[in-house]
């Protein structure tokens, strides 16, 4: 039995989620917790926080063991890309792409 969580529309890129989404992979949740907690990386938040969710939907709604619960999958997939004009010299423009992350996360029992 598995239980997931997911974060639509992350402000971050698909390519910065994935370094930090690759260290929790396949991991028990207490390890992946500890990683997440001393990772400079802006987005370790936002993953801890879909992982916290996912670890109170195996408790509440699934009645998974919460000590027996690991990473079974989690993997980041790209959103819509904001696009932007930014003004350059000799009336040219430059386009700022502004990307955004769907992030899941699956939990499953040992």
């Amino acid at each position: 039995m598995e239980a997931k969580a997911s974060a639509r529309y992350v402000r971050v890129s698909p390519q910065k989620a994935r370094l930090v989404i690759d260290l929790i992979r396949g991991k028990k949740i207490n390890d992946a917790i500890a990683r997440l907690a001393f990772t400079k990386k802006a987005v370790a938040k936002e993953i801890d926080k879909i992982l916290k969710s996912a670890i109170a939907n195996a408790e509440n709604t699934k009645k998974m063991d919460v000590d027996n619960l690991y990473v079974k999958k989690a993997y980041v997939d790209q959103g819509p890309t904001m696009k932007r004009i930014h003004a350059k010299a000799m009336g040219r423009a430059n386009v700022i792409r502004r990307r955004n992350s769907h992030i899941t996360i699956v939990l499953d029992e040992k």
